[in-house]
């Protein structure tokens, strides 16, 4: 990223200087223009900073990049190391897949806002679960008394599942799951449903995110302990290898780390340790690199600093390109293509003045495009409050349109890439991420760092830090410290019908009094018998299903093998 060598016949020539001018030229910049403004109009704040806490400079300059070689760091859309992005063209070729994350009450209710999503101009269906689900629960379970559809839909059975997609095609529309601990045995929900509507698995695209260390470290929505959760990911991922060419095994995700309190770098460290946790499990499994990682996927936070997240996501691209290719000696280049996914921070959201998170989320939104995301959901203004009305929802979907057809931020590749600051800010957090790196694998790798509570620690200290700044009023939230007002918050919240958790509970007692008991038996005895061998489970769980096994029967079969996970910290 060297300038040309330009001679300089000094300032207000019209020449550039040379790289080796610019020094003495900041420095008479320094006395002559910015001293003399400072004293007239001393700046705003004593310090400024990112939202991750970091002091930024207040001017970068060809100074900040001269060790950058465009060549090796920075390069070309389409090509290694793929900072510009993953694609030639990228958005002006292709928009992004506007995917609305959506799930609350029954299935039923989550179909029709399935339909309407897709009749307002979404292309792909995001699916969030309730919290028995997520922690392997049937919706009548007295463990999970009163969380039924609450957070997402409840998904107890094959039944569940059939109604939840009823009348989409599955073909045709790709589908994420946000889906951990159980998302074997989830998915295998989805595929049996497919194929009874005469789709073959083969055709099915879309995404679970099975990233069970992130659960770990910082969501905490785990069952078992962390070498068997590690071990029903890697065979999603070698079953999804042989059957599945069109589906993402694991969506590798930050996010949930960034909603913990993470800082971006942290975010950016931790989520690609994750994945190469991943990729070093199914390569022991005795799976070549190239044959998994194209279809290895991740999803990233979009928080409030512009300038930081769209760093982010460049500087995730080049380490993994480099890593995927040097150390893991990946040949496709597909492998080296990271392939993310983007939601705008919920953990930014306010319930006072809601209206002002569709500011938020637009900014948000507009910085995972020019980051060069694959797919976004924007977060609706009431979620801080309740789940998305269908209006909330609408605006959210409305606001991604906007930024594709009016903004003229789709129009140019990497269009911020060359800023002097975005460079430097790619480039250092790239830094702050290795560092990361040398961290963890000096604690012994991913899984010894979070039985220890070495994540837990970090993403907690800059929580605080975080809250801290805010309760000084060092940091300025919209509504919460500045700018505030007493006004009544006026818009609508969800309801749910009523009668659907009763209906839940009928359904699951007529499947479970009429569904062959033999069958049922020896498919839950199957799962249990590979469960304590070595053997692939998916299978099993798709042939479980298929014999009216629910959810809570196959979580608890392996509960009973695997055992619970307690966390502790030596921290």
């Amino acid at each position: 990223m060297t300038p040309p060598d330009v001679t300089s016949s000094g300032s207000g020539s019209g020449e550039k200087p040379r790289l080796s001018d610019l020094d003495a030229e900041r420095a008479r910049w320094e006395r002559e223009t910015l001293a003399p403004a400072l004293e007239k109009h001393p700046e705003r704040q004593k310090r400024f900073i990112t939202t991750s806490g970091q002091e930024v400079e207040r001017l970068y300059t060809a100074l900040d990049n001269a060790h950058l070689d465009y060549d090796r760091d920075i390069g070309f859309p389409g090509e290694y190391p793929y900072t510009r992005g993953i694609h030639a063209t990228m958005h002006r070729g292709r928009l992004w897949t506007m995917r609305m994350f959506a799930g609350f009450g029954s299935a039923r209710e989550t179909n029709a806002r399935f339909k309407y999503l897709l009749s307002q101009g979404q292309t792909g269906l995001s699916t969030a679960f309730d919290l028995p689900t997520l922690y392997g629960y049937d919706s009548d379970s007295p463990t999970a008394a009163g969380e039924f559809g609450e957070c997402g839909v409840g998904v107890s059975s094959l039944e569940d599942m059939s109604i939840l997609f009823d009348g989409i095609p599955l073909d045709k529309v790709t589908t994420s799951m946000t889906i951990n601990s159980p998302a074997a045995i989830i998915w295998a929900m989805y595929i049996a449903n497919a194929e009874n509507n005469g789709i073959p698995r083969e055709k099915l695209g879309g995404t679970i995110q099975n990233d069970i260390m992130k659960e770990f470290i910082a969501q905490k929505e785990y069952l078992y302990p962390p070498l068997p959760s590690l071990r029903l990911v890697t065979d999603t991922v070698e079953f999804g290898t042989r059957e599945m060419p069109k589906w993402n095994t694991i969506s590798i995700s930050g996010y949930h780390i960034r909603e913990a309190g993470s800082t971006a770098a942290q975010e950016l460290a931790f989520t690609l340790a994750d994945g190469f946790a991943y990729v070093d499990d199914a390569v022991a499994r005795g799976l070549g690199v190239d044959e998994f990682a194209p279809r290895l996927s991740f999803f990233f936070n979009a928080h409030n600093d512009f300038f930081e997240e769209i760093a982010k996501y460049r500087a995730a691209r080049r380490i993994w390109a480099r890593e995927m290719r040097e150390k893991y000696g990946a040949k496709d280049p597909r492998s080296w293509k990271l392939r993310f996914h983007t939601q705008t921070a919920g953990c930014s959201l306010t319930a006072q003045q809601p209206e002002v998170n569709i500011v938020r989320v637009a900014i948000q939104a507009l910085a995972g495009v020019m980051g060069g995301t694959q797919s976004l959901h924007t977060d609706a203004m009431d979620e801080a409050l309740a789940l998305p009305s269908e209006k909330a929802a609408q605006i959210a979907l409305r606001t991604q349109q906007v930024i594709a057809h009016e903004t003229g931020a789709a129009n140019v590749v990497d269009p911020l890439g060359g800023s002097y600051y975005l460079e430097w800010l790619t480039d250092d957090l790239e830094r702050q991420a290795r560092d990361y790196f040398d961290r963890i694998d000096s604690l012994g790798g991913v899984i010894p760092a979070i039985e220890k509570g070495w994540f837990q620690k970090e993403i907690a200290a800059a929580a605080y830090a975080y809250q801290r700044e805010i309760d000084s009023g060092e940091r300025k939230v919209v509504g919460v410290n500045a700018h505030t007002v007493d006004d009544p918050i006026e818009i609508p919240i969800l309801e749910m019908d009523p009668e659907g958790f009763k209906r839940q509970c009928e359904r699951l007692a007529r499947l479970r009094k009429e569904r062959d008991p033999k069958k049922h038996a020896k498919a839950l005895d199957a799962v249990k018998k590979v469960a304590e061998g070595n053997d692939n489970l998916m299978p099993y769980f798709i042939d479980a299903v298929r014999a009216d096994a629910t959810l809570g029967e196959l979580c608890e079969v392996l509960r009973g093998v695997f055992g619970e996970y307690r966390e502790s910290s030596e921290f």
